[in-house]
């Protein structure tokens, strides 16, 4: 009797904690409508561009640009935390419905959107680095040493994440392959056991 009842809290309690994923839904909807206040500084960016095309110089313009691109990459960077996310926490997306349905959403783990998120990251860097060595006039050497140091933490970070996720994959490949290994030496023995 305690045991049925123990039973029937531990699977209760196991369908809340399993449920508890929909909690996440919200954060992934509001992601999308960043995505869409993005695209609102990006026409914004881009209409400053357009304007200043004729009256501005080469760097303001290729600053312009930068800033566009910074722009498209944190909204990849969204898209990418958006449909990763909700497949590898909340649930599975049909994706047979859509003819045009991408290949990698649906196939990245959350390993490969570490390493993703990160690299995008370290991009988003680069371009502001980049942005502020357009602009070094204006700007001081403290913050240039700044930038410099924040974009190398970066880039060192997502080296050692690649490379820790690296060597756990390997030590995990191996670990099967020893295991492959081992039952496939128990069915070789099994029969010449049997035969003596």
């Amino acid at each position: 009797m305690f045991d049925r009842s123990r039973q029937s809290i531990e699977s209760a309690f196991e369908k809340t904690l399993f449920a508890s994923r929909w909690l996440l839904a919200p954060f992934y909807l509001g992601l999308a409508i960043g995505i869409g206040v993005l695209l609102i500084k990006f026409v914004q960016e881009l209409f400053h561009l357009a304007m200043g095309a004729i009256t501005g110089s080469e760097s303001d313009a290729i600053l312009g640009v930068l800033t566009l691109v910074d722009l498209a990459l944190t909204g990849t960077l969204l898209l990418i935390v958006i449909f990763a996310g909700y497949e590898n926490f909340v649930s599975k997306i049909d994706h047979s419905r859509h003819k045009d349905w991408p290949e990698w959403m649906g196939t990245i783990d959350f390993t490969a959107l570490k390493i993703k998120l990160l690299g995008s990251i370290v991009a988003i860097s680069a371009i502001q680095l980049l942005k502020q060595f357009m602009a070094v006039k204006s700007a001081s050497d403290r913050e240039l040493m700044w930038y410099v140091i924040i974009h190398v933490v970066f880039v060192v970070s997502s080296v050692l994440l690649a490379l820790s996720d690296r060597i756990s994959g390997e030590a995990k490949s191996t670990a099967a392959g020893l295991a492959d290994a081992q039952a496939k030496s128990r069915v070789a023995e099994a029969p010449a056991k049997g035969k003596a």
